[in-house]
């Protein structure tokens, strides 16, 4: 088998689907590329079993057909090292060498290959629905929503991004029981109502993927909720989807909140970070004292006898109230809302707190809603 390949073409395809490869593979052979000749196609393809990524690239000089499976670490290194140049693969018949040359003069490096038959093969997708999302809508959900996915293997489906989809909209959805964000579009609709989890790996390998684009994504899913499948481009992305139920978390959503304060999203998030500093880097509490006049920041860590306050700007609409939060995970929020100026909805200092872009209406084609849970404060 021998074929050649743009240098940059394959370096750009190899590093896009090796983000799924992992570092504690149980089958060696996962620690290798597999490289699929089929008419005039490659298919280069990276699992670890749980997720497998594909990309395909056309060629235009080929010998052969046929697989094999190349360690992928040597010839990502390698790659990244050569210029632009085309690089022409080949390996003997029923061999375990492969070689690489970027012209006979300058470069030949040989390595040591398995036969393709040993790679563990993707499990066909049948009887599957499908929709598509436009890559812009679909990057911003995962952005939106990743950072709040959970980490505790005792609650594994909050380690993951619930996915709903009904007649009206598509809804992602994400918590750690700390924070939770709630993102919503009505550009995706389906004929009937259904919902998933989807792991936190392939939705990072997707975000970054897909940014900056203004193309469609299409999303195969078996309806059991077991897996996945997404095609953009010249890439297809399969995976296995999370088990199990994700949390009501309608029930966590306050209602009846009697209390808003308006402010500059950078201005409030610029004071979080700097007073956050003088917290207790152990509970990153911090003071919010909310009243009509005026609004205090303050944070103090009495083992290290440092402390901080600032005002800020803003305007408050209900009776004063002091409220405690975990300045990191506000800081968090902050950060990933895109707008100048928040509305924080609250009721009491032990309920959850809502905040969201001041000019948003629920008319609009995509809603965003962040939920932090407040902290005792300290007597």
């Amino acid at each position: 088998m021998k074929f050649i390949v743009s240098r940059n073409e394959l370096y750009k395809n190899l590093s896009a689907v090796s983000g799924v490869l992992s570092t504690n593979n149980t089958m060696p052979i996962l620690d290798n590329f597999l490289f699929t000749i089929s008419g005039n196609k490659l298919t280069v393809t990276a699992s670890d079993l749980d997720c497998t990524m594909c990309a395909e690239i056309e060629l235009s000089n080929v010998d052969g057909e046929g697989s094999i499976a190349v360690p992928s670490k040597n010839l990502l290194d390698t790659l990244k090292l050569i210029p632009e140049i085309p690089i022409v693969f080949s390996t003997i018949e029923d061999g375990d060498k492969v070689t690489l040359r970027y012209t006979a003069a300058e470069g030949k490096y040989d390595d040591h290959c398995y036969h393709g038959d040993e790679y563990p093969s993707v499990k066909p997708l049948e009887d599957f629905q499908t929709f598509e999302i436009e890559a812009a809508i679909l990057h911003k959900a995962i952005t939106k929503t990743l950072f709040a996915t959970g980490n505790d293997e005792l609650r594994p489906n909050m380690m993951g991004v619930l996915c709903e989809l009904n007649t009206d909209d598509i809804t992602f959805v994400a918590t750690d029981a700390h924070k939770l964000v709630r993102y919503r579009s009505n550009t995706v609709k389906t004929p009937e109502a259904t919902q998933f989890i989807l792991p936190k790996k392939p939705l990072q390998q997707l975000k970054n993927i897909i940014g900056g684009s203004n193309e469609k994504v299409t999303v195969d899913y078996l309806p059991d909720g077991s897996r996945i499948r997404f095609v953009y481009n010249n890439i297809v992305l399969y995976s296995s989807l999370k088990e199990g139920v994700y949390p009501n978390y309608k029930n966590v959503i306050p209602t009846n909140n009697d209390k808003t304060f308006v402010v500059s999203r950078d201005s409030f998030l610029q004071c979080i970070r700097r007073v956050g500093i003088y917290s207790n880097q152990s509970t990153y509490q911090i003071r919010v004292s909310l009243n009509d006049e005026i609004t205090t920041i303050a944070a103090e860590d009495i083992d290290y006898s440092k402390k901080a306050e600032e005002t800020i700007v803003g305007i408050y609409t209900g009776d004063p109230m002091d409220i405690g939060f975990n300045a990191k995970f506000l800081r968090e929020i902050l950060e990933n809302i895109e707008a100048n100026e928040i509305q924080i909805d609250l009721s009491v200092p032990n309920r959850a707190a809502l905040i969201y872009p001041v000019d948003q209406q629920d008319t609009d084609a995509e809603n965003l809603l962040m939920l932090i849970m407040p902290v005792m404060l300290n007597s």
